[in-house]
């Protein structure tokens, strides 16, 4: 490919909305252009990208017997309505009607049409375990899309689904679904990709693990051992905290004048937040019920821990008006005298092992000392007592027991264990051994492909642009001509290139006849790792400058040697990669 031809151009400012170094770098680099919020167009070398990166998926998947198909992005509303998330699923689903007036939506996901298809092909249990991919377009109605291809609405993603007989059959496929990922993430480059327990979330199923490649860009919380055993997303961590009972005192109700928040109880009362028990209201989005939570005042309420424990599909914080009807007072709410059969409590083991807690008295100005939850609540039939608190750096590991690690991510891929969930729902079932009915078990499991290559950026930059990893590199060779009008600096660099293509290099070169400033750093941003530069000094001596890409020093090769060198760094490269 010659730049003269090459459809897109660098830009050389930052752009104003680009917060992170991916974003800055695809767009000024001409791999990607917004067309809206969240909705990318792919220039050339961001497409070649996507294609390797797409390339290397496919390989993996085929060797774990993967077979590639494709679904539609747009799917009847039916298919969702079978497995009850049409209305579970919040606005990011986008629903429509066609001209008829049936139903339709854009898939974010395609659990359902999976389901469809394989009901239709899959009749015994001599056809399994089967596994189905596909790599298509998805559709997110993401409220803030942000970070160029990292959060985006619009997306290219591989997903895959594989079905079996019994659980002991998908853990065992599961194993070699993760060790392909493993592959993959490897291959394409990342040098810092973790493999940690997640939540399902919106997917549903028991076992999910996600592959987080490190990054302060990243918008998921880590937690990790120092030894690295212990590895999970903030959603699900949690830590090996230790509470110490005290002598219950007796319980006093004090005046505690315009102090709602637990800083400001704590200051009133001359006391630490660890001393107090902290109220949290939510309203279930699609149920409205609403959701009580208690926690030591010196914690967080995990709200994905919660929402799993509530059993809703989200959870929006409830209004005074909403409090007030369940009979406590916004600021000063405790679960004392609050009917749990109209309310959904759920208390954090915080305050079942701590001792006299101050919480509210649910009245207006006024906070109860020395409140024991074992004492003090008479009736616990209706309330749930579970681990909702958010981990903190530097809480002790619940597998080692030393202070947990906090890291920054993006999720690149993730793998789940749905069981029966939608199989159960959409009747999708074959004949066992007996001869029996019996819903399939499914595994699920995606990488978001734009993602990646966004990823790859984040890991893999200097101040000037991407240094991109030989295997999606968007070419493996740059070529470029200074001074072509020059000392035949045209017609070597032109043998060059036509000897290079001709031995299957891809090369882009560069046949503008830029300076060499405006060149060199349209090439850094181009992130391509190895370069070859023809200028006229180096032509007089029969040789090119060769350089990688990120490092200054290069070194002179004969211009009759070129081929060959070229060849064996680029396999030198790959190896790096196996």
């Amino acid at each position: 490919m010659k730049m003269s031809k090459m459809l897109g151009r660098r830009i050389k400012e930052d752009p104003k909305d680009a917060k992170t170094v991916s974003h800055k770098f695809l767009i000024r680099g001409g791999y990607a252009r917004m067309v809206s919020a969240g909705i990318y167009s792919l220039l050339p070398v961001g497409k070649r990208i996507v294609d390797k990166i797409e390339a290397l998926i496919r390989d993996e998947m085929n060797k774990i017997d993967g077979q590639e198909i494709l679904m539609p992005v747009v799917l009847p509303a039916e298919l969702w309505e079978e497995s009850g998330r049409y209305e579970s699923v919040g606005q990011e689903l986008l629903r429509f009607q066609d001209r008829n007036g049936k139903k339709m939506l854009l898939a974010m996901t395609h659990e359902e049409a999976i389901c469809h298809l394989v009901r239709t092909e899959l009749s015994s249990y001599k056809q399994l375990p089967a596994m189905a991919y596909q790599i298509q377009t998805k559709y997110r109605d993401e409220a803030r899309p942000r970070a160029g291809l990292i959060r985006v609405r619009e997306f290219t993603m591989k997903d895959g689904y594989s079905f079996h007989i019994s659980q002991e059959c998908l853990d065992e496929y599961y194993k070699k679904a993760h060790q392909a990922y493993v592959n993959i993430f490897r291959r394409v480059g990342m040098n810092d990709v973790l493999s940690i327990e997640s939540n399902s979330g919106m997917m549903g199923g028991k076992i999910s693990h996600e592959f987080m490649a490190v990054s302060e860009n990243g918008e998921d919380t880590i937690f990790i051992s120092p030894d690295g055993t212990y590895r999970a997303n903030r959603e699900i961590a949690t830590a090996a905290w230790k509470f110490e009972k005290e002598a219950a005192l007796e319980m006093e109700k004090v005046h505690t004048p315009n102090a709602k928040t637990i800083e400001e109880v704590a200051e009133f009362l001359g006391i630490e937040a660890k001393n107090t028990g902290k109220a949290v209201f939510y309203q279930n989005d699609v149920s409205g019920e609403l959701v009580f939570a208690v926690i030591r005042g010196d914690f967080d309420v995990n709200e994905s821990k919660l929402q799993n424990i509530a059993l809703a599909s989200g959870l929006s914080f409830a209004s005074d008006e909403a409090i007030r009807a369940a009979g406590c007072e916004p600021g000063f709410a405790s679960p004392l005298s609050i009917d749990a059969s109209k309310v959904k409590i759920v208390v954090d083991l915080s305050v079942l092992e701590s001792s006299n807690l101050v919480v509210g008295a649910n009245e207006a100005d006024y906070h109860y000392k020395n409140f024991n939850f074992e004492r003090d609540m008479t009736n616990t039939k209706d309330i749930i007592i579970a681990d909702i608190a958010t981990v903190r750096a530097g809480d002790p590991c619940p597998v080692t027991g030393e202070p947990l690690l906090e890291k920054r991510g993006i999720e690149v891929g993730n793998i789940f264990q749905l069981g029966t969930k939608y199989t159960d729902a959409m009747n999708c079932n074959v004949l066992d051994q007996n001869g029996k009915a019996k819903s399939l078990i499914m595994g699920c499991y995606g990488i978001g492909v734009g993602r990646t290559m966004a990823s790859v950026i984040e890991q893999s930059n200097d101040n000037y642009g991407p240094i991109w990893p030989i295997t999606i590199a968007p070419f493996q060779v740059q070529l470029c001509a200074l001074n072509p009008k020059k000392e035949n600096v045209a017609e070597v660099s032109d043998k060059i290139y036509t000897d290079l293509t001709a031995a299957g290099i891809e090369v882009l070169y560069d046949d503008r006849g830029e300076k060499a400033g405006f060149m060199f750093n349209d090439a850094d941003l181009l992130g391509i790792p190895l370069r070859l530069v023809v200028s006229p000094k180096t032509v007089c001596d029969g040789q090119v400058e060769f350089k990688r890409r990120g490092i200054r020093e290069g070194d002179l090769l004969e211009v009759a040697d070129v081929v060959e060198a070229m060849k064996q760094l680029i396999a030198d490269e790959y190896k790096k990669y196996e």
